[in-house]
C-alpha cells in the first residue's frame, strides 16, 4: 500500500517526483526497492558509474554473476555491460506497474554511458543505442552528459526514438541548448514517424555542487557580504533552470510538438544530498518543491525527507526575481558563473571517469578471483 500522509507523500502531491539515486543488487533482491515503492514514494531510480562502483565494491549479490562471466572468459568491459544492465532490467520490472499507471512519466530507470565517451557524441549514440537494446525495457533511460559533444549525442538518440536523461547541467545557458538538443531529436522523430508520446527525457540539474564551489569562493572572500550569500546559488540556479523550463516549452516550436504528441523534458533536481553540515539535510528537496519536475535523491537525503521534511507547497515558481538577485550578487563578489559552472562540469565528467575505473578495477579483480 503506497503512503499517503507523509512529508514524501506531500511532496509527490504537490507534483515531485521522488527517484532514488541508487541502485544494487541487493537491493534489487532483498525486496528493499519495492518496500521504497511502497512506503516511501519512490517512482524511479538513477544510476551512475559511482554507484555501481560501490555496489560492486560491497556484498556477495554479483558472486554468481561474476563467476559464470569468469568461467566464460567474458572480459572485463563486456562483464560490467552484462552486470550493469542486467541490474538496470531487473529494477525496470519492478518499477513497470508504475511506468503503467503514470503514462510512462514515472517507473523510470536510468543507466549512464561510459563517461570516457563524455566529447565523443558518434560513440555516446552507439553506446546509447547497445545499452537501450540490451536493457530492452520502454522504461528504461539512457543517461548522456551535457557537454558540447553530447548535444548532438541526445538530439541523435532522442530522434531514434530512446528516452533519455541528460546528466551533468550546470549552467542556464547549457540547459537552453540541452532543451533545443531535444526538440531537435523530436522534429527529426517526427519526421521519421516515430510515436512521440513515447519519447520522455529529463534534464538534470545539478545543485549542491554549484553552492559547494560557490561557497569555498564566498569564504575566500570572507566578507560579511559574501558570507551572507553562503547556500543560496544552488537553489536559485535551479529556480531559474525551472523558469528556462516554463518559458521553452510555452515556445510555439514545443507547443507544436507537444500538440504532435510529445511529452516536457521534465527538469530533475540531481546532486541533492546536503554537503554542508550546518545546513538542513532537506534544504535542496523542500525548496525547490514544484509542479513537473523529478528530484532524485540519495537514501539518506530520502529518509530524512521521510521523517521530517517540511513542504510547504511550490517554492518555485514565484521566487525568479529573488533567485536573479542571488546569482547577480554572487557577480557583484566577482566570482564567475560561467567559470563555476565550466569547472563543475568538467570535473563532474572526470569524477565520473574515476569512478568507471574504479568500477572496472573491481571487476576485474572478482573476475580474476573466480577463475
Amino acid at each position: 500500500m503506497t503512503n499517503t500522509t507523509s512529508p514524501t507523500a506531500e511532496l509527490s502531491a504537490v507534483g515531485v517526483s521522488i527517484w532514488l539515486d541508487d541502485l544494487s543488487r541487493e537491493r534489487i533482491n532483498s525486496g528493499g526497492l519495492q518496500k521504497l515503492i511502497a512506503e516511501r514514494n519512490v517512482v524511479g531510480v538513477t544510476t551512475n558509474p559511482t554507484i555501481f562502483a560501490a555496489a560492486l565494491a560491497k556484498g556477495e549479490a554479483y558472486d554468481a554473476q561474476v563467476s559464470e562471466l569468469a568461467k566464460a572468459g567474458t572480459n572485463v568491459s563486456d562483464a560490467v555491460f552484462e552486470i550493469t544492465t542486467d541490474d538496470v532490467a531487473a529494477a525496470s520490472d519492478i518499477f513497470r506497474p508504475v511506468f503503467d499507471a503514470t503514462g510512462g512519466f514515472d517507473g523510470r530507470v536510468s543507466i549512464e554511458v561510459e563517461p570516457g565517451l563524455a566529447h565523443d557524441a558518434a560513440g555516446t549514440f552507439a553506446e546509447a543505442k547497445r545499452l537501450w537494446a540490451k536493457v530492452d525495457r520502454p522504461n528504461a533511460m539512457i543517461k548522456i552528459p551535457a557537454t558540447i559533444e553530447g548535444l548532438e549525442a541526445i538530439a541523435d538518440t532522442i530522434a531514434a526514438g530512446i528516452s533519455v536523461n541528460v546528466t551533468l547541467i550546470f549552467s542556464l545557458e547549457r540547459h537552453r541548448q540541452v532543451i533545443n538538443a531535444y526538440l531537435t531529436g523530436l522534429e527529426r522523430a517526427k519526421a521519421a514517424g516515430i510515436d512521440l508520446s513515447t519519447i520522455h527525457s529529463v534534464a538534470s540539474f545539478f545543485v549542491s555542487r554549484v553552492d559547494t564551489e560557490i561557497d569555498k569562493r564566498l569564504d575566500a572572500i570572507g566578507t560579511d557580504a559574501a558570507k551572507a550569500l553562503k547556500s543560496k546559488a544552488g537553489v536559485a540556479n535551479a529556480q531559474l533552470a525551472y523558469q528556462l523550463f516554463d518559458e521553452e516549452f510555452s515556445s510555439e516550436r514545443a507547443k507544436t510538438l507537444l500538440d504532435a504528441g510529445a511529452n516536457k523534458q521534465r527538469p530533475l533536481w540531481a546532486s541533492t544530498g546536503v554537503k554542508d553540515p550546518s545546513l538542513p539535510d532537506t534544504l535542496y528537496v523542500t525548496q525547490l518543491a514544484v509542479a513537473d519536475v523529478v528530484n532524485t535523491m540519495p537514501e539518506k537525503t530520502l529518509e530524512a525527507t521521510f521523517d521530517h521534511g517540511i513542504i510547504e507547497g511550490d517554492q518555485v515558481t514565484g521566487s525568479y526575481a529573488a533567485a536573479g538577485a542571488v546569482l547577480d550578487a554572487v557577480a557583484e563578489q566577482g566570482i564567475s558563473y560561467a567559470e563555476v559552472t565550466a569547472l563543475l562540469e568538467k570535473e563532474g565528467v572526470e569524477k565520473f571517469i574515476v569512478s568507471w575505473n574504479e568500477l572496472l578495477d573491481t571487476v576485474s579483480a572478482a573476475l580474476e578471483a573466480a577463475k
